[in-house]
């Protein structure tokens, strides 16, 4: 193919790497414990584990430089904190314990029966000491702690609520719609007839210890509160997600263990031979070590270098296992196919020569995916694609060193013809009589002068290859095929955004109950948004200017998720107290300014505006909004008021900000659609690159490419129907997806377009007889590393299953049935002029 083969990078690859393969079988001593020592030394590096792990889910779980951020500074710099508690103003979530408490039977928790046991259970959690009562820790405002509005109303005595009329959602200037959930009203009025639930805040000073030791006292308290019986309780406080987070991490651990015992387990089956001699028993155990090593090795350098440990790294130490175990099945694969006869040396240079473009191609495309990712905003993503890339990148180093180097003292065992267990000599089988697993091996095919094929490798030659390349066939797999692509671009569109938080913690946590009673009781009403006047020279005496601003208000209250209620703004109540007589004058600037001051002060607004050397800097108003339930709801709603903001900047000059510190969580839904196709693209055409300076034939390279999309495409599809989210989590797992398409893709088309077979149906064949068997091996030996998460309570680590199972489901069927079909339609240029000096195939 003199026309289409580019092997300038491929040729001089493969022969450095027969040059180091002979150096390893000539001192695999050396390259056994070299990298043992080195683990050992970087492996210490775990002890600044605890000192590195990345905590805070704002910081890990929201875009590092996301337009609330910034928001919230400019509010906290404008409008700072003056020690008087409202919930209303609060820039940052607070620091605060909450119960939801709904009926246990019947449909209203406003019964007597009901509030008495709500009012014991707010008695028992103001008196219980922690080091500290809540009556010295608590929020206050004009002096006093901030307590339940519905219970104040009744005076804590639970007799009175019959005779209580509550009008929701607003009482008397108090909003009820974020304490009452499940309200039913009585017919043609706003008076409240029952309540499924209500809930009970208590907030405390900030930066505390004493309030942090008061919420632990809280959690164990509600925990074991035994006086419930008409009312049933969830509980959360502002340090619950990040504990339960933490406790996501940890559960996962018991997995390791039971992952590395399982992949050791498959391996070992997968290279088990009945001959005593060719047993790979060992071969494979050590292919599994190597994996393990690397991980020690990477990760304790990175620990050693001050790189952040996230959470979501914890899944990593799986993934490396399923890709060094591949990387050891090829390179066991170009070993077997080696002459038996030969010295080990010429052995390992053969085998390495044959594994060398197959392994570098997927070792670099998967580094280079997992390091595109750096680029992604989100530092839980960053943190896992640094330390996996690096991971991978000591697998491989380990696989050509210390796993070629046991490799080359297992052949020199086989060339001894030494038993597999006890290292003692056996007797050769006569003639072509098999060995045996007892005292008799050293078989091997003696006209090709290799090992004997595995039952595998004859079943892809004679039996499904042909099956495979038949017309028919081809014509069944473009059908399905084109099933595949119309149900992963279906799925597509029906991908969720965003992470909701209640998946950071396990299934069992506490916060699960919580936020499930948050949704179904308290999703009526939404956050209460911040609308806010940037502009320092803005005339709000001013009739016109005013007019402006009004028109502004009327484009967020003409949004659809927004409250039929007026907005909670200083400015209106001021122009009423002055219509009504109380100022002397609010029409020009000097009357405005002179009567303001005091009106804030006794109409408790002095926190909405900020007046610096008598001129107001910036001012803040208030809009509620409705029907907040679902994560396409909260995006819909925050593009909605920051789109808003801007029109009203463009088309009524006033310059407005829009902010509440959920926004914090929700900024993930304005950059992960953009940043997961930024991230797939530049990696995709990073792959494309890498195989066309490696693999010798562009068009196969082209065909790599096409098998990546695909894969990334049916991925992304799949994991909607399966009910993954597109979120920080799953971004990390398509970026995976990257890497492990190649992987199946560029060891196919590479042995494909390496066939010296003369038709593209015998290459295709002549691909899938080489490398069939250590594809499925890889790609079972992968799926044994991860399946044990599925069994997780965490939704992080059970996200990485489904996808890391889609990933190599459709790899490895593109690499088994899509691929070796589409390249032997259209894969393929004018067969070989000159003859490659190889006769095998990786």
């Amino acid at each position: 193919m003199p026309s289409c083969r580019t092997n300038c990078l491929e040729k001089p690859l493969s022969l450095g790497f027969r040059e180091l393969g002979r150096c390893v079988g000539k001192y695999p001593w050396g390259f056994l414990i070299v990298p043992l020592f080195l683990s050992g030394g970087l492996g210490a590096g775990f002890i600044f584990l605890r000192q590195r792990e990345a905590k805070g889910i704002e910081d890990q779980f929201t875009p590092v430089n996301g337009p609330a951020k910034q928001e919230r500074q400019f509010v906290q710099e404008r409008f700072p904190d003056t020690g008087d508690f409202s919930r209303l103003r609060l820039s940052a979530e607070g620091t605060y314990a909450a119960l939801i408490i709904t009926a246990s039977q019947g449909e209203n928790v406003l019964t007597e029966e009901g509030l008495q046991e709500v009012i014991d259970l707010d008695t028992a959690v103001k008196n219980f000491d922690a080091g500290s009562k809540y009556s010295s820790l608590c929020a206050q405002s004009k002096g006093k702690c901030m307590f339940n509005p519905v219970l104040d109303m009744i005076s804590y005595n639970s007799s009175k609520i019959s005779a209580t009329k509550l009008i929701y959602p607003l009482h008397e200037k108090t909003f009820l719609g974020s304490i009452l959930g499940g309200v039913q009203l009585k017919e043609g009025t706003q008076e409240v007839s029952s309540a499924k639930a209500i809930r009970v805040f208590y907030y405390l000073r900030e930066n505390s210890s004493e309030s942090d030791l008061w919420l632990k006292g809280f959690i164990n308290l509600i925990s074991k509160y035994t006086g419930l019986k008409t009312v049933s309780v969830s509980y959360f406080t502002s340090i619950s997600r990040e504990k339960e987070f933490e406790r996501s991490s940890s559960s996962v651990i018991p997995f390791f263990s039971i992952t590395y015992c399982l992949a050791i387990n498959i391996s070992i089956f997968s290279c088990l031979r009945l001959d005593c001699v060719r047993n790979k028993v060992w071969v494979a155990t050590f292919g599994v070590l190597s994996a393990g090593l690397a991980v020690l090795s990477s990760f304790g350098f990175l620990l050693f270098c001050g790189v952040p440990f996230a959470m979501t790294v914890a899944s990593a130490p799986f993934l490396i296992l399923g890709i060094g175990v591949d990387d050891m099945f090829i390179m066991l694969s170009c070993w077997q196919k080696s002459k038996v006869k030969d010295e080990v040396e010429n052995r390992m240079a053969e085998t390495y020569k044959e594994a060398a473009v197959s392994i570098t191609i997927t070792t670099l495309t998967d580094v280079l995916a997992f390091y595109i990712g750096l680029l992604t905003p989100f530092r839980s993503v960053q943190s896992f694609c640094l330390y996996t890339g690096t991971a991978v990148l000591f697998c491989y180093i380990y696989n050509i060193t210390f796993f070629g180097a046991f490799l080359a003292l297992n052949g020199r065992r086989e060339q001894g013809n030494r038993h597999w267990l006890t290292c003692l000599k056996v007797s050769e089988p006569k003639d072509d009589t098999d060995g045996n697993v007892c005292c008799v091996g050293g078989a091997y095919d003696k006209q090709s002068g290799a090992e004997r094929e595995m039952p595998t490798q004859m079943f892809f030659k004679k039996y499904y290859g042909p099956f495979l390349t038949n017309s028919w066939t081809k014509a069944f797999i473009i059908v399905l095929y084109a099933a595949y692509v119309a149900a992963s671009l279906y799925g597509c569109t029906q991908i969720q955004e965003g992470i909701e938080l209640k998946n950071l913690a396990v299934d069992s946590s506490y916060v699960v109950d919580y936020y499930h009673n948050e949704k179904k009781y308290f999703s009526q009403y939404g956050p209460t948004v911040m609308v806010v006047v940037k502009d320092e020279t803005f005339p709000y005496w001013n009739v016109s200017a005013r007019e402006r601003l009004d028109l502004c208000f009327q484009e967020f209250r003409n949004l659809s998720m927004t409250a039929d209620s007026p907005p909670v703004s200083w400015l209106y109540h001021y122009l009423q107290y002055g219509a009504t007589g109380w100022f002397v004058n609010v029409k020009d600037e000097k009357g405005f300014k002179s009567n303001l001051p005091f009106f804030l002060k006794v109409s408790g607004f002095i926190r909405d505006v900020n007046i610096t050397g008598n001129q107001i800097i910036a001012s803040r108003m208030y809009i509620q909004t409705v029907n907040i339930t679902r994560a396409i709801d909260e995006k819909t709603m925050l593009n909605a008021f920051r789109e808003t903001a801007e029109k009203c900047s463009k088309s009524h000059a006033v310059d407005v900000m829009v902010y509440h510190y959920a926004f914090i969580y929700f900024d993930q839904y304005a950059v992960i659609v953009n940043n997961t196709i930024q991230n797939i693209v530049a990696a995709t055409m990073v792959m494309l690159l890498i195989s066309l300076m490696l693999i010798p034939n562009p068009l196969c390279s082209l065909w790599v490419t096409f098998s990546i999309v695909s894969v990334i495409v049916g991925v992304a599809g799949f994991m909607a129907f399966w009910g993954v989210n597109l979120d920080s989590i799953s971004m990390i797992n398509l970026v995976i997806c990257i890497g492990f398409s190649v992987d199946f893709s560029a060891h196919i088309s590479y042995a494909f377009v390496s066939s010296k077979e003369p038709s593209a149906n015998k290459k295709a064949i002549d691909a899938l007889y080489s490398l069939g068997h250590p594809m499925i091996q890889g790609a079972v030996s992968t799926i044994a590393g991860v399946v044990v998460l599925a069994a997780s309570q965490s939704y992080i680590f059970r996200t990485f299953f489904k996808i890391m199972f889609l990933v190599i489901l459709f790899g490895l069927v593109h690499g088994i049935v899509f691929l070796p079909v589409f390249l032997s339609l259209f894969g393929t240029c004018k067969r070989n002029v000159k003859k490659t000096e190889s006769n095998t195939v990786i």
